[in-house]
C-alpha cells in the first residue's frame, strides 16, 4: 500500500483488516514529515512520541478484536489554534508561546481520536488567523507544494499544504472569512467550511466569534465526509454548537448522481472580480453538471464590507490588552489591522450586524429555488510569497485582503461551502466553491462526489 498516496478511508480499512499496522502508518507519516517539512514549513510541532504510543494502542485494540473506529490509524494534524493536551496553543502568535500547555484536547481532536485517528502535530498559520497567506513573521512562511516560491494561502496554510504534499491525509483548520477555502484552492485540495455552529469550536482559539468555523481538509470527498460525520455532535463547551440531527454525509457522498439537485452559477459580483482562469474553472464544473442557469446573490459586495467590519471589531476586542502593552510582539501586519479594528465606531458594527440579518433573509430566498450554487473560490491562483499587489479587471489591488473576495460574503452568514480542486496541466490549481443552504452539507458532498468520479475535480499528491 502506498501510504503517501492513500486516502484516510483506505488507510483505516487496511489497518482494521490487518493489512498494515497503525504503527507502520504513523512511522511512515513521521518519515514523510521529516523528509519534506524543512522546505514546506507546514508543522510548528510534531508529536512523534504520543503519535507512536496512540498507534500502538490502536494495534492492541485490533489484536483484541475491538473496533478501533472509522479512522483507525489515520494520521492527522491540526492548525495550531486547536488545543492539544500538553502543548501550548500558539494560534500563530509569539505572545502565546508564553502561555501554559493546554490541559485537554479540543473537542474536534478528541472526536477524531475516538474514531481511531492518530494526531501527529500542529500546523502553521497566519497570526491569530488574521490573513490569507500564512506568511508568519514568528514561525516562518508556509510554502505551496506546487511552487515553493508561492504562498499556500491562509490562514490555514499549513493544513492545506500538508495535505497537498502527502504528509498526512487529513487535517483540521478554521475559517472566518475563507481561511479553509482559500488555502484549499491554492494548494489544490478539498476543504469544507460547514454550517456555522455545526462543529464544536471548544478548545479552539477564536478570532471572530460570530464568524468562526472549523472544518476538515483532505484529498478525497469520502475523507471529507467521513471526518465531518465523526466531528459532528452537540457540545455544551461551545454555546454555538447547537443540538441538531446529524447529517450523514458519507452516505450522500457515495451517491453517483445529481438527480433532483437544482444547481446554478453565481453571477454578477462573482463574475466581475475573477481572473479568466478562475471563471474557466467554474465553467468546467458547470459543464460537467450540465448547468447553465445563473443566480444573483444580492449585495454581496456589501456583505463583504460588513464582514470586514465585524471581523476587525471582534478580533481587536479579543486582543486589546496586549495591543496596548505589547504591540511590538505582534506580527506587524496583524497588529495594524487589529489597531484599525479597535478604532471602528460601535455604530458601524451594529449596522453591519443589522445588514447581516437582512442579507441572510435574501440569500435564504435564493435557496428556495436552487440547492447548490457554484462560484470561484479565489480570484487568482497562488501568488508569490511577499507579493503585495495583483491586477484584476485592469486595476492594481492588494493581494492579502482580496484573496477572500469570493469567500467572505458566504461565511458572513454561515453557509456550508466545499472548495473543490481543479487541476490544470503544468500550472497551479484553482478552486470552485459548492455552496448550499444551512445544514445542507450532504448535498454539496454528493455533487462533489459526482465531479470526483467524472475526474473533473481531484487532489493528487505533489
Amino acid at each position: 500500500m502506498n501510504l503517501e498516496q492513500a486516502d484516510a478511508v483506505a488507510i483505516a480499512a487496511a489497518v482494521r483488516e490487518g493489512k498494515v499496522s497503525a504503527v507502520d502508518v504513523a512511522k511512515a507519516a513521521l518519515q514523510r514529515i521529516a523528509a519534506r517539512d524543512n522546505e514546506l514549513n507546514c508543522f510548528t510541532t510534531v508529536t512523534a512520541e504520543t503519535a507512536l504510543a496512540d498507534a500502538e494502542r490502536i494495534d492492541e485494540e485490533i489484536a483484541q478484536g475491538k473496533n478501533p473506529g472509522s479512522l483507525a490509524g489515520v494520521p492527522f494534524a491540526v492548525k495550531n489554534l486547536f488545543d492539544i493536551a500538553g502543548l501550548t496553543t500558539l494560534a500563530g502568535a509569539k505572545i502565546n508561546a508564553e502561555n501554559p500547555p493546554a490541559s485537554h484536547d479540543a473537542t474536534a481532536i478528541a472526536r477524531l481520536k475516538q474514531a481511531g485517528a492518530i494526531l501527529v502535530g500542529a500546523l502553521n498559520m497566519d497570526e491569530y488567523a488574521y490573513g490569507f497567506v500564512t506568511e508568519n513573521s514568528h514561525y516562518g512562511n508556509t510554502r505551496n507544494p506546487y511552487d515553493l516560491k508561492r504562498v499556500a494561502g491562509g490562514s490555514s496554510g499549513g493544513s492545506a499544504a500538508a495535505i497537498a504534499a502527502g504528509l498526512v491525509p487529513l487535517t483540521l483548520g478554521s475559517d472566518t472569512n475563507g481561511s479553509i477555502r482559500v488555502p484549499a484552492a491554492l494548494c489544490g485540495v478539498f476543504g469544507l467550511k460547514p454550517t456555522y455552529g455545526r462543529l464544536s469550536r471548544a478548545g479552539v482559539a477564536l478570532f471572530s466569534s460570530s464568524l468562526d468555523h472549523i472544518g476538515p481538509f483532505a484529498r478525497s470527498v469520502r475523507d471529507i465526509a467521513t471526518a465531518f460525520d465523526v466531528l459532528q455532535g452537540e457540545d455544551e463547551r461551545d454555546p454555538v454548537c447547537t443540538k441538531r440531527p446529524p447529517v450523514q454525509t458519507r452516505r450522500a457522498a457515495s451517491l453517483q448522481n445529481t438527480d433532483g439537485i437544482r444547481i446554478a452559477i453565481a453571477g454578477d459580483y462573482f463574475l466581475k472580480g475573477a481572473s479568466p482562469e478562475a471563471l474557466e474553472a467554474v465553467q468546467k464544473v458547470a459543464n460537467a453538471l450540465d448547468v447553465t442557469h445563473y443566480v444573483t446573490i444580492p449585495e454581496a459586495h456589501r456583505a463583504r464590507a460588513a464582514a470586514f467590519v465585524i471581523t476587525a471589531c471582534e478580533g481587536a476586542n479579543l486582543h486589546l490588552e496586549k495591543l496596548r502593552s505589547r504591540p511590538q510582539d505582534f506580527d506587524p501586519a496583524t497588529r495594524d489591522r487589529f489597531l484599525a479594528g479597535a478604532l471602528i465606531p460601535s455604530s458601524w458594527y451594529i449596522q453591519a450586524q443589522r445588514f447581516r440579518r437582512w442579507y441572510r433573509d435574501k440569500v435564504e430566498q435564493i435557496f428556495q429555488k436552487v440547492d447548490v450554487i457554484l462560484a470561484p473560490t479565489t480570484p487568482i491562483s497562488a501568488p508569490f510569497i511577499g507579493q503585495q499587489t495583483m491586477i484584476l479587471d485592469g486595476e492594481e489591488i492588494l493581494v492579502r485582503p482580496h484573496l477572500g473576495l469570493f469567500t467572505q460574503p458566504l461565511s458572513f452568514i454561515g453557509l456550508p461551502v466545499l472548495s473543490v480542486p481543479i487541476q490544470r496541466p503544468n500550472t497551479l490549481p484553482l478552486g470552485v466553491q459548492l455552496i448550499a443552504a444551512p445544514s445542507n452539507e450532504a448535498v454539496i458532498l454528493r455533487v462533489a462526489s459526482v465531479l470526483e468520479t467524472k475526474g473533473v475535480v481531484s487532489a493528487p499528491v505533489v
